[in-house]
């Protein structure tokens, strides 16, 4: 331990890092002002420590812009204003008186060779430094500051003999007020410290349910999106066992490519099976509604019935020539439309809700309207993630999703979701 202390106190104490005094938490207003208390302190020193020595009252002048300085690099103020502490003690005598003892022995009472507004700038950079530095650097710097002190009582000061006895009452005072002042800069380093360690976890374990939030959307899309391709190549498999029996005759090649088209279709829905396997998640739907069949917008009616039966006015237009679609634009269509509603029974109790349906050549157009809700929304505790889930579908379609408060007062949710590729090719496996 001892060998590496001067390593440890020069690592600690000769720095001269950057640390500005942080602002205070709360209003905007109210962020400067340790800031401003700090400069009024060293002010109102400097002015009240100006007196008839001009020697005096240039060092407290300078123990003053120290104690600002500390602001923003409080060890080089530290070391600064502990060298002024002994220049002042060096050319400034302190009175004294002395007494015999019984022995003849002399004791000397003396008072500390440092006016008030010295001490009192001493302690403000000693506090600034207790906010900002470790625990360890300062009781290093305490522990120095003290040292400092006696030695400038014991060496400095002259017309003291080896002999006399010195008696100072005033500076252990003073210690002990420096002492506190110390540990409650401190306590109040350790409080903020902690503050912002927590302040980063929550912002950590913010981070980590947004991920787990997007994983387990991902997951649930995934697991629809499995029942729609495994749908299409059971039909590839069932289409290539019955091809041979419609052709008369049909040729060995022909018979053995659609062995191979069918062994093909059957090892891709093994592999879709093991993939479901493992996005199944513990709280996964029953086995009933696992293995219905996804839904479409010919199934939108049915969701305009169950809506309205709870209370919801709801409006459906369409425009375009309908046409089936690909079954993963129509699955993430219902699904938008679908949680744009329960978010409006959540959040939009009483307003009336306008769904538009958009058939254009290549893409369709979802809009869910909502207009002023006539009461306010009920609490509600429960973490919601829809509007992720729609823009995590209308993302992994190449889509766009626009979300947001309409000019009324009403909201309104619009995604475009590309199917140029939908019409005949979804007529055909139909």
């Amino acid at each position: 331990m001892l060998p590496t202390l001067p390593r440890v106190l020069r690592t600690d104490l000769l720095t001269w890092v950057y640390d500005p005094l942080p602002p205070m938490v709360g209003p905007r207003w109210l962020a400067r002002l340790p800031h401003v208390v700090v400069v009024v302190f060293a002010v109102t020193g400097a002015i009240e420590g100006s007196g008839p020595d001009p020697r005096v009252s240039t060092l407290t002048m300078v123990q003053a812009g120290l104690l600002v300085a500390a602001m923003f690099r409080p060890m080089p103020a530290w070391w600064a204003s502990t060298v002024v502490l002994v220049v002042a003690a060096r050319i400034v005598e302190p009175p004294a008186a002395s007494w015999d003892v019984p022995g003849g022995a002399a004791l000397r009472v003396m008072s500390i060779p440092w006016s008030v507004q010295l001490i009192a700038l001493q302690v403000g950079v000693l506090y600034l430094v207790a906010l900002r530095v470790r625990p360890r650097v300062v009781g290093e710097t305490l522990a120095i500051s003290v040292l400092t002190g006696v030695a400038c009582l014991t060496f400095v000061n002259p017309g003291i003999g080896p002999a006399q006895i010195v008696v100072t009452p005033p500076f252990f005072v003073s210690v002990t007020a420096v002492g506190a002042v110390v540990g409650i800069g401190a306590v109040l380093r350790g409080e903020r410290v902690a503050r912002a360690r927590l302040f980063s976890q929550k912002e950590l374990t913010a981070e980590e349910r947004a991920r787990r939030t997007v994983l387990e959307e991902r997951n649930r899309i995934a697991r629809e999106l499995h029942d729609v391709v495994a749908h299409h190549m059971s039909l590839i498999s069932i289409q290539a066992q019955v091809a041979p029996h419609l052709v008369k005759d049909p040729p060995e090649e022909l018979k053995e490519n659609l062995a191979g088209i069918r062994q093909s279709a059957v090892e891709a829905l093994t592999e879709l099976r093991r993939v479901l396997g493992v996005l199944r998640s513990e709280d996964a739907p029953a086995d009933e509604a696992r293995h219905a069949p996804q839904p479409t917008l010919e199934r939108l009616g049915e969701l305009a019935e169950t809506v309205r039966g709870a209370g919801l006015t709801l409006s459906i237009e369409t425009t375009g020539e309908p046409r089936r679609l690909p079954p993963g634009v129509e699955l993430s269509a219902f699904r938008i439309i679908q949680e744009a509603l329960s978010n409006a029974m959540r959040h939009a109790p009483g307003a009336a809700v306008r769904v538009q349906l958009g058939y254009r050549a290549d893409a369709l157009t979802v809009r869910v309207v909502n207009a002023v809700p006539d009461r306010p929304a009920a609490p509600s505790s429960e973490p919601r993630h829809g509007l992720l889930g729609m823009r995590e579908r209308t993302v992994m379609l190449g889509g766009e999703l626009v979300a947001g408060p309409t000019s009324d007062g009403g909201y309104e949710v619009r995604a475009t979701l590309p199917a140029g590729a939908g019409g005949p090719h979804a007529e055909d496996t139909a």
